[in-house]
């Protein structure tokens, strides 16, 4: 009998295949555009012969259709048409949610070819890649609320002004700030090292000329009593192990500097009315 239901140009999802030229044979190569076709299955197939709508009386294997029984060569192929399994419409925007989205169904071969915009940098995806949302990968820091005096010789650890990380990444940088109230009895020059690890790596300075190697250094005037210091540096330790950074300070000698307290006058070496915090911070910048 002929095929009943709504007329098959209104079938959504379809693909037009090569008529097929029948000699008698029960087995035919299916084409498109005369270039062999695979189909999804033989239930998605609609094939007229002869004005007669056929479904469900052949096999496919490939792009190799076989007719349960032969088929004439006096037949005629009118058309073969192979649907998808459902209707194709437009979907609305932000219809397909992740609940909508099956667990798994979203694989590296799926993404392969794709690609996502982070800060303005495109990022390939479909293989080992690892998207982090941001610049900065984390923030530590460490702070001290109490005094420190500084008044022997050479260089001094600023105890308890330091800070420990552990990179992510062997690539990732370390973005070191201190902020710091520093208070002196009399006018001299103060200098002041950024360093890393318990060998010590001190950053920043020339050492040409025997010069000191140096982060910072001030030298206020004999009435500056109370003034702040702010280092920084961009390290690159080349490490995922924990390491730590830390504060050195020295003066010229023959005075009282002190951290987190100010001075008044030469003869106030305690006031608390001018008690300042230090701190240190670290930052993963994430290459």
């Amino acid at each position: 009998m002929s095929y009943i239901g709504r007329g098959t140009d209104s079938i959504s999802n379809v693909e037009v295949l090569d008529n097929l030229t029948f000699d008698g044979s029960a087995s035919y190569t299916l084409q498109k555009l005369s270039t062999n076709f695979v189909p999804s299955s033989a239930n998605n197939l609609l094939i007229s012969i002869s004005g007669v709508v056929q479904q469900g009386n052949f096999s496919v294997s490939g792009s190799t259709i076989t007719f349960d029984t032969t088929v004439s060569a006096s037949d005629t192929c009118d058309w073969i048409l192979h649907y998808g399994t459902g209707l194709i419409t437009t979907v609305a925007d932000g219809a397909i949610t992740e609940a909508k989205l099956g667990n798994g169904a979203v694989t590296n071969a799926k993404l392969a070819n794709s690609s996502v915009t982070v800060n303005g940098t495109s990022i390939a995806l479909g293989g080992s890649e690892t998207i982090t949302a941001g610049k900065i990968g984390q923030v530590l820091q460490g702070t001290k609320t109490d005094r420190f005096s500084l008044s022997a010789s050479g260089w001094n650890q600023v105890t308890g002004l330091d800070v420990s990380i552990t990179p992510s990444s062997t690539s990732s940088k370390i973005l070191v700030r201190a902020n710091m109230g520093w208070g002196m009895n009399s006018g001299t020059t103060l200098m002041f090292r950024i360093a890393r690890g318990t060998a010590d790596t001190i950053f920043i300075g020339d050492t040409a000329g025997n010069r000191e190697r140096v982060t910072q250094r001030v030298s206020p005037n004999s009435n500056f009593w109370s003034f702040p210091v702010s280092l920084e540096y961009l390290d690159s330790p080349n490490t995922t192990s924990s390491i730590n950074y830390r504060i050195y300070a020295k003066h010229n000698g023959g005075v009282i500097a002190t951290l987190n307290g100010g001075y008044t006058d030469n003869n106030d070496t305690s006031n608390d009315n001018s008690r300042s915090a230090s701190s240190i911070t670290v930052m993963e910048v994430l290459a």
